[in-house]
């Protein structure tokens, strides 16, 4: 019935919403802005009705949880960052009814989901600041997704994902676009170091094993990518536990994905963090068995499918 149209792997740092503002950081993430409005030109030429947003900053304890309320209006200022993002307006339209349907569909394949249709909880800006420059005009309906997944195994994550996008083909009569909001290595700078690093990577080390997976992506090696997401969420100090990766992995097929990154806006350092636009192609996928874990990582976060 229905498309998943579009995926991406996407930026959300706050040092865009500085960007727009008069002062030192002024212009200075265009190129982060300017490729968010490239994957919403793209969602709104391929009849993108809805965006569901796997967000890294909506922390949870237990389960998976949906927010898909009807309406989102609201005016926000980051507990974690209130001198970078502050007083920043947002709003666009929700989509009760496919985020049911979503949750639906993962509680049948094991992954415990709720849906909040019915809630005051504003999204955070891990869907806030994509939107600002995706949906200003609030062309999308929204949906956010908790992906900073304290207690959570990454195969249940990928199994998410996958049936996400069943639920979208199978039962919902529209047109999606998947996007997962988070950084690739996530080091902050140390306290008191954060002007220092506000261009760079935390460290060499960081920085490198981004530009490999960068690479990997490109190339579309998904058996290798997917064998090292562990220790790569772990060691790499991925953001959210890189929860919302291996959700957008899961929905476009996990190891057995053919598809190939598209750079939209190249890799870059944001205070220590590595970050990214990415678009990877949604092609045919005829998988869909359970995923099996097959190692975990050193924190003991995560397990990580093999296939789906």
């Amino acid at each position: 019935m229905g498309t998943l149209a579009l995926a991406a792997k996407i930026t959300h740092v706050p040092s865009m919403y500085l960007s727009e503002l008069p002062g030192p950081r002024h212009g200075t993430r265009q190129d982060a802005i300017d490729g968010h409005k490239e994957i919403a030109r793209r969602c709104k030429a391929a009849g993108v009705d809805t965006l569901v947003v796997f967000d890294t900053h909506w922390l949870v304890n237990a389960n998976y949880h949906i927010n898909c309320a009807p309406h989102f209006k609201g005016t926000y200022t980051s507990n974690e960052l209130p001198h970078f993002i502050k007083n920043m307006p947002f709003e666009s339209p929700g989509n009760p009814a496919l985020g049911r349907l979503l949750a639906d569909a993962c509680n049948e394949m094991g992954v415990e989901t709720l849906a909040h249709d019915a809630t005051t909880l504003d999204p955070e800006y891990g869907t806030l600041v994509p939107l600002r420059y995706m949906n200003a005009d609030q062309h999308f309906k929204v949906i956010s997704v908790s992906a900073l997944c304290t207690v959570h195994y990454l195969n249940d994550s990928a199994r998410l994902g996958w049936a996400m996008r069943k639920a979208v083909e199978e039962r919902y009569d529209g047109t999606v676009a998947f996007l997962a909001s988070g950084s690739l290595s996530h080091r902050f700078a140390q306290n008191g170091l954060a002007p220092e690093y506000a261009f760079k990577i935390w460290s060499p080390f960081l920085e490198a094993l981004d530009h490999e997976v960068v690479e990997i992506w490109k190339r579309g090696d998904w058996k290798t990518f997917c064998g090292m997401l562990p220790e790569y969420a772990a060691k790499g100090h991925g953001e959210g536990f890189m929860h919302d990766t291996a959700m957008l992995l899961g929905a476009l097929g996990w190891s057995d994905y053919d598809g190939r990154a598209e750079v939209v806006t190249p890799y870059f350092g944001a205070s220590g963090t590595g970050q990214i636009n990415a678009v990877f192609p949604v092609t045919p996928q005829a998988g869909g068995a359970t995923p099996m874990p097959v190692a975990s990582s050193a924190e003991g976060y995560t397990s990580v499918a093999t296939r789906l």
